[in-house]
């Protein structure tokens, strides 16, 4: 499950990026693989690593905690970055789309 937020001030959702990249990896610790795409981001300089911000989420012992969230956008910007076979679907859909946007506006 993936863990989210709607902000009704700014109307968007916020979700957990430790979540996505859990689910997209299947990593048994995706809070350090997560860590090493976050620093991994920052060294290339990467926007997405800027726009990155923290909300308190409530994790599986009941607490809250400040967890990195990201809105749609930087959800789908995420899912670009990390080499996994569940996140192709996404990838090629993206692709599929932003194809469609550049014919539409060269149409």
């Amino acid at each position: 499950m993936v863990r989210r937020h709607w902000d009704s001030k700014q109307e968007v959702w916020f979700f957990s990026i430790i979540d996505v990249v859990e689910v997209l990896t299947d990593s048994s610790i995706p809070k350090r693989y997560w860590s090493d795409l976050k620093k991994k981001l920052k060294e290339e300089g990467s926007e997405l690593y800027d726009k990155i911000v923290q909300l308190k989420f409530r994790a599986s012992d009941g607490k809250k905690y400040l967890t990195d969230v990201g809105n749609t956008e930087i959800i789908l910007r995420l899912v670009q970055s990390i080499p996994s076979p569940k996140a192709e679907p996404f990838k090629i859909w993206l692709a599929k789309v932003g194809y469609e946007r550049v014919i539409q506006r060269n149409g």
